[in-house]
This record gives C-alpha cells, sequence and structure tokens, in this order.
C-alpha cells in the first residue's frame, strides 16, 4: 500500500485520535508547561512498545514530543501580532502483518499510550487486507540511550518577549531613517523537544532550534505611485538567538557593495541597506530580454538548488509517491543506473543532515537512523537519491538515508529532504573575481518568485536584487529580471564555482509535502557560482 492511501485508511480508522499537531494550541509564553522529565518520557515511550508487541506488531516506534512556536510580527512602529503555541502528545507507529499502521494521543499517560499502540496494530492488520507486499525495513542497529542538542549558545524560545520585538521595531526605526515608505519584520522560532524510541532498542532524547527574521522594505515614488520592495538577505537557520548578533567578522561584501551573511546577522544594517536599494530599484533600467552569464549569489541560488535538485532527488516523488499534490520528478530510476549527466564536471552536490547552523541538522531522524552525509550528483553525473528505511532497498541499500520527519507527534513520518548543498569550488575565486571574467552578465541576489513544472524540469526564478555585469564590471541596477531554465540544461551550464570562503546557507523555513500536509525545514549551501547563457526575460513587458 502507498503512503496516502496509508494515511488515508489511518485517518479512516483512528477518528479522533489523530489531531491536527503543526499549529498546536495557542498560549501566554508563561502558560508554557514544563518539559517532560526523560525518565516520564521512557516509560510512557516503553507502555507503547510493549502494548504493541503484545498486539502482534513486529516492529513499532514511539515519538514523544513537545513543538514550541513563537511568532512575532511588526510594522513600522507597532506590533501587529505575537502568537505562541504549545503542542504535545504521542505518536505510535507499528508494522503487523506487513503493513503500516499509526494512531496517537494528547494524553500523557502509560494507558493512553498503550491503547494509541493497539490501535495502530488493528490499523495495521486492517491495512494488510489491500498490502500487496509487505514493508522492509532496512536494518538499524539500536543505540540505547543517547542524547542530542541543537548547539546553540542562547536560546530565542526563553530570551525575553520584549527584547525580541525591540529588536524588530529597532530594524523597522532604521529603515524608515534611512528612507523607507513602509516596512515589516517578523521573528519565528521554533522548539521541537523530540523523545524517539523503538522495538531496535533505540531512545533517543533530541531538543531542536530553528530561527528566521526576514523583513521587506518597500520605498514609494509620491510622484508616480510607483513601489518597489526589498526583503532581506538572511537565512533561516538551525541556531540560536545568538544567530542575531550581528558579528562583522561573519559576513561578505559583495563587489557593488551589496553585504551578505553568514552564521550571524545583522538585521539592522541589512534594512538599512535595504531602504536605500529599495529607492534605487525605483529607477533601475527594466532588463533587455536575451541571454546571459548569470552570476548567482548563494542566497539566491539556494532556492534554484531546493527546486531543481532537492526536491526531483526525493525518492517518494521519483516514485509517484506524490503525484496528485505537489509532482513527480524527470530524474527516474534509470537516470541513475545510467549516471545521468546532472551537470557539469565542476557540480557536486551533497545531501547531508550534519551541518552546524543548517536547518536540517539532528543527530537522528525520526526512525532512530543516525544523520550523515551523502553524494547526490558527483562531478555532474546522478549517483544516489534520499530515502527512508523502508525505501533503502529500492535502491539496493543496506541502510537507510536517515531521511525520516514528522513535523508533529500525531503525523505520520516519511521522506523529506536533507540539507542539500552545491559544494565550493576547489580553486581559489572570490564573486570579485567571478564578476571580472564576465563580458555579458547579470548578478542576482536574494530570492524572489518562481514556478516550476511538475516534473521539475521546466522552471522561472526571478530573484531580489540584480547589477548588469559588463566587460568584467558592475555598471547599473536593473528590474524586471527572471531567467528559464531546464534542469539539466542549467545544471550543465554552470562553469565557475567560488571558493569555500564565500560559501553560505540559504534556508527554507516552511517547506510544505505530502496530503495531509506537513512542514519541514532545509538549508541549502552554495559560494557565488557562474552559469553561462541562461535565458533571460523581462517580467514587465506586455503581451499582445
Amino acid at each position: 500500500m502507498d503512503r496516502r492511501r496509508f494515511l488515508a485508511a489511518c485517518g479512516i480508522g483512528a477518528g479522533g485520535a489523530l489531531l491536527p499537531g503543526f499549529v498546536g494550541r495557542a498560549i501566554a509564553a508563561e502558560q508554557l508547561v514544563e518539559p517532560v522529565d526523560v525518565a516520564v518520557k521512557k516509560r510512557l515511550a516503553d507502555a507503547g512498545l510493549s502494548a504493541a508487541t503484545n498486539a502482534g506488531a513486529s516492529y513499532c516506534d514511539v515519538r514523544v514530543g513537545r513543538y514550541l512556536r513563537q511568532f512575532i510580527i511588526t510594522r513600522e512602529a507597532n506590533v501587529q501580532n505575537v502568537v505562541n503555541t504549545e503542542s504535545m502528545g504521542v505518536g505510535v507507529r507499528v508494522i503487523a502483518d506487513g503493513a503500516w499502521g499509526f494512531a496517537a494521543t494528547n494524553e500523557m499517560t502509560a494507558e493512553a499510550v498503550a491503547n494509541a499502540a493497539r490501535l495502530a496494530a488493528a490499523i495495521a492488520r486492517a491495512n494488510a487486507k489491500n498490502q500487496t507486499a509487505p514493508v522492509r525495513l532496512a536494518p538499524t542497529r539500536g543505540v540505547g540511550e543517547v542524547s542530542w542538542r541543537t548547539p546553540i549558545r542562547r536560546n530565542a524560545m526563553e530570551a525575553p518577549l520584549q527584547e525580541k520585538v525591540d529588536l524588530l521595531l529597532g530594524v523597522n526605526a532604521a529603515a524608515t531613517n534611512a528612507g523607507a515608505s513602509f516596512v515589516n519584520s517578523m521573528m519565528f522560532l521554533v522548539n521541537e523537544q523530540k523523545y524517539f524510541a523503538s522495538t531496535d532498542g533505540s531512545y533517543i532524547d533530541q531538543d531542536i532550534h530553528r530561527i528566521w527574521a526576514p523583513f521587506t522594505v518597500t520605498a514609494i515614488d509620491q510622484t508616480t505611485g510607483k513601489f518597489r520592495s526589498r526583503d532581506g538577505l538572511s537565512a533561516p537557520m538551525g541556531m540560536g538567538l545568538e544567530y542575531l548578533d550581528g558579528d562583522a567578522a561573519d559576513k561578505i561584501t559583495a563587489p557593488n557593495g551589496v553585504v551578505s551573511y553568514g552564521m550571524s546577522y545583522d538585521m539592522t544594517e541589512d534594512a538599512v541597506a535595504a531602504a536605500r536599494q529599495a529607492r534605487e530599484k525605483l529607477t533601475a533600467a527594466s532588463v533587455k530580454p536575451g541571454r546571459y552569464d548569470l552570476v548567482l549569489d548563494p542566497n539566491h541560488l539556494g532556492l534554484t538548488i531546493h527546486e531543481s535538485v532537492g526536491h526531483p532527488l526525493e525518492l517518494d516523488r521519483v516514485l509517484g509517491y506524490e503525484a496528485n499534490y505537489a509532482g513527480t520528478s524527470f530524474a527516474t530510476l534509470d537516470k541513475r543506473e545510467a549516471r545521468f549527466q546532472y551537470g557539469s564536471e565542476i557540480v557536486n552536490i551533497m545531501a547531508d543532515k550534519t551541518q552546524r547552523g543548517s536547518l536540517g541538522a539532528v543527530g537522528y531522524d525520526d526512525e532512530g537512523v543516525q544523520t550523515k552525509s551523502w553524494p547526490l550528483i558527483q562531478d555532474g553525473k546522478l549517483v544516489d537519491y534520499q530515502t527512508t528505511r523502508d525505501q533503502a532497498h529500492i535502491l539496493g541499500k543496506d541502510a537507510s538515508d536517515g531521511c525520516s520527519y514528522a513535523d508533529s507527534w500525531s503525523t505520520v513520518q516519511f521522506q523529506r529532504m536533507p540539507n542539500v548543498s552545491l559544494q565550493p569550488g576547489k580553486t581559489k575565486m572570490s564573486a570579485a573575481d567571478m564578476i571580472a571574467n564576465v563580458e555579458d552578465g547579470i548578478y542576482i541576489l536574494g530570492r524572489g518568485s518562481f514556478s516550476i513544472d511538475q516534473q521539475r524540469y521546466n522552471a522561472q526564478f526571478g530573484g531580489t536584487l540584480f547589477y548588469e555585469i559588463k566587460n568584467g564590471r558592475i555598471t547599473q541596477p536593473l528590474e524586471d529580471v527572471a531567467y528559464q531554465m531546464r534542469t539539466p540544461e542549467f545544471w550543465n551550464a554552470c562553469s565557475a564555482i567560488c571558493d569555500e570562503s564565500d560559501y553560505r546557507m540559504f534556508g527554507s523555513f516552511f517547506d510544505g509535502k505530502g496530503q495531509p500536509s506537513q512542514v519541514s525545514a532545509v538549508s541549502h549551501g552554495s559560494s557565488t557560482t557562474r552559469f553561462d547563457g541562461i535565458n533571460v526575460i523581462n517580467t514587465a513587458r506586455s503581451l499582445g
């Protein structure tokens, strides 16, 4: 039975036992309950494991989860919203008669967890009647009792709300004083406290933190009514509040003076620059359509990596499990066997769930598999995909890649994208060096709107800032720029990659997938990269 039919069957069978869990209940910060003690979590997990085994399950895993989220939204001198949510409960997944079953409860008692386990086993037996082949789990060694924590210096969830509000309002004031007509700034904080136990013998306690502080500055020409916006150039990170310290040593200044950020972000500095650049965009030249050599900053290229490499190499998408919602993939299994030329020989793209500071960094996935890094594209050739335990055998692997994730205790874990990153070039090269060799090109920074087809093959990407390159020099800002691409043609046009000193991460904080839909967070690292002869269109041109 495929995942979608399994979910539908579980939803019908479990009824009220399956509760929506992404948002959780809205609360005041002072109403947060105390974290559950590890010994209590183990007792709850053991109750589920024992009940599932006694009910005939050949495998069981239990996830005890507490999910905290805080969203702060401001505009100019006003706080528009502050949302605190907390969600806590236990999800139990089993294999019985060769089929999956799942149930969940928000009652934190051993009896409730045992009941959920028995219900999951009953659902699995019902699902087995429609199963065409039994679930095959790749083996994984139980690790006993272990723990993993996001290495943070300051817990953003515990920082005073007033401090975070003051930061955002200060950013807004700085942007306004620098010429912005409007400014919105936000802060998104997530803390996942997850305890995983399985009949393989693992008891894994993890504490995971993520942070994102985006903003949008808008400038208006009062005479014409024309307006232009510039988004922040930060990346969401798997870090604590220390990410917003703005360490001056951890930023890169582009040849045109635009500052990009690494593992520390000066939000106020970026907002002041954004106000100035939004006004520059009001009078920027509209791009002339044609073929250009593109120089893409990491904060822009990350989205292109996400859509044209990360998603098409998800094995469940390749197999058609996402076909009725988010599509399939052109990167079919035969292309792996043929070592398909996905990109030029300098393109090396790694999957990774270990990189410090990344959104996807965890010690173990939601199936208890220890995380790792592995190549997806090597010397331009397609060599691998992303798998979970029940997918590994399809590729002839003897172990999972550790790509299982659920966004709540009440949702079923399934295959989610790890961090997917383009490796830096091996030859010393800065962005200035790269631009110096471009005769007719465009330098693009920041994320923008995009569209991509259901096979992740044909796409179009915009950006935030665009600059004309002529004879090795940046000459003027441009507007109305978007480039069109076919995935393999685009990556085969990659002709140069800056070295590791230019490497930075982009991130997707709310990456949706599946039905019922779930949200995950993932980072994409790269250095500034050049692509030759890419078709650029003018998004402001009238048709007809």
